[in-house]
């Protein structure tokens, strides 16, 4: 039990945790994958590599440590982090291997400063987030069983087709093996797969890229240089193969309101948008699309949103490309501006928002909805790295 002695314990040494907490998500990593190997098989390697993942664990630990009395704070980081562990399939014997390495790391890296008063109430710290994420993703697999074509863990499914969207996009349209029926999920959630590759097993997740409600899930893929698992699906995954992926999660979605939607993208970022404008476009909900591409050649879906909009009347599009010496007709060239987005804005900013695309694009797309003034919490955007990354610390701090 989490004394207030104990929460004054780590609220006082939460700074020195805070000064050296890359040094101990560098030591944790290393430790927890060598004493427990398979636990790296639901890790992104690449994420690992880049430093992403040790900056995002760093960050948490902090966060949660500065907020040990005040959960409260903290309940949206956790219902983020949550949906992902369960994407991830995480499961409660995985956290007493995350407490102990994790545990022995700051002590590895704080030496005499960790007194056994200070072990001891961070270890019972440790034990209390770990109970609240436990309980929180056992809600989440609970709900995502329950949907119609729900299921927990994972389950297999056959890829029914395989069509090519751009040069570098290509989608997997994925049905399940075992009977044939409506399958339900949030429009902007991803799924999950899980592959064997050269005899390692490994995790990615994918955007869903059409609407819920139908008998197979679709994932559109973006060819990356050097990507073990999306030039495996490119190559390697054909009809009739089989897959497991776990069910649908994630908070990046769609939010029951009479609002207008903006939806700004960039490059693959379009999957989530296209699965949310597919589920709304019939309900006559004003839809502003804005999207940027290299050129028409990279540009997935363009004739499903053309054949939209020459339907749907409350469908408005937006067309950036960035390739100056090509000659593919577009609304503008160049990069998504200040002034692009505000053109598509109300003056009272009452929209709800929604940004998706790589690193420099939504640090761009970020600043610009911070500068225009759109609500904070109509803002909606997904994003796997430290916020920081995403949030410069000279705008985090004027916020």
């Amino acid at each position: 039990m989490l004394s207030q002695n104990h929460i004054d314990i780590v609220n006082s040494t939460a700074p020195l945790v805070e000064q050296h907490a890359r040094e101990i998500t560098e030591h944790f990593y290393p430790l927890m994958f060598e004493r427990y190997p398979l636990v790296k098989n639901y890790f992104n390697l690449t994420h690992q590599n880049s430093g992403a993942q040790r900056q995002a664990l760093a960050n948490a630990v902090v966060a949660y440590a500065k907020h040990i009395d005040r959960l409260q704070v903290i309940t949206p980081a956790v219902s983020l982090i949550a949906q992902k562990h369960v994407s991830l399939n995480i499961l409660p014997e995985h956290y007493p291997i995350v407490g102990e390495c994790l545990l022995e790391s700051i002590a590895a890296v704080l030496g005499d400063a960790i007194t056994p008063a200070v072990a001891e109430a961070w270890t019972l710290a440790y034990q209390q987030l770990a109970n609240l994420m436990i309980g929180t993703e056992k809600d989440l697999y609970h709900y995502n069983e329950q949907r119609c074509g729900g299921w927990r863990g994972q389950k297999e499914f056959i890829v029914a087709a395989k069509v090519k969207e751009s040069e570098v996009i290509t989608s997997f349209y994925l049905q399940p093996s075992d009977a044939v029926q409506r399958i339900d999920f949030e429009p902007g959630q991803f799924t999950c797969l899980i592959l064997n590759i050269d005899g390692q097993e490994v995790r990615r997740n994918y955007s869903l890229s059409d609407a819920p409600g139908k008998q197979s899930l679709r994932i559109s893929v973006k060819r990356e240089a050097g990507g073990l698992v999306s030039n495996h699906l490119h190559d390697q995954v054909a009809v009739g193969d089989r897959l497991n992926l776990t069910a649908p999660s994630g908070e990046f979605t769609l939010q029951n309101s009479d609002r207008p939607l903006v939806l700004v993208t960039g490059g693959v970022g379009i999957t989530p948008a296209i699965s949310i404008i597919n589920a709304c476009i019939h309900s006559g909900r004003e839809i502003h699309f804005i999207h940027a591409a290299i050129n028409a050649k990279h540009h997935a879906f363009k004739e499903h949103i053309v054949e939209l909009q020459q339907i749907h009347q409350n469908l408005h599009t937006t067309t950036v490309y960035s390739d100056d010496h090509c000659n593919d007709l577009c609304d503008y060239r160049g990069f998504v501006s200040e002034e692009i987005i505000a053109d598509h804005l109300p003056e009272d900013r009452d929209v709800d928002f929604y940004y998706l695309g790589p690193l420099p694009f939504m640090t761009s797309v970020n600043r610009i909805a911070r500068r225009l003034q759109i609500p904070a919490d109509q803002v909606h955007y997904e994003f796997f790295g430290p916020l920081q990354q995403l949030a410069p610390e000279e705008e985090t701090q004027h916020a």
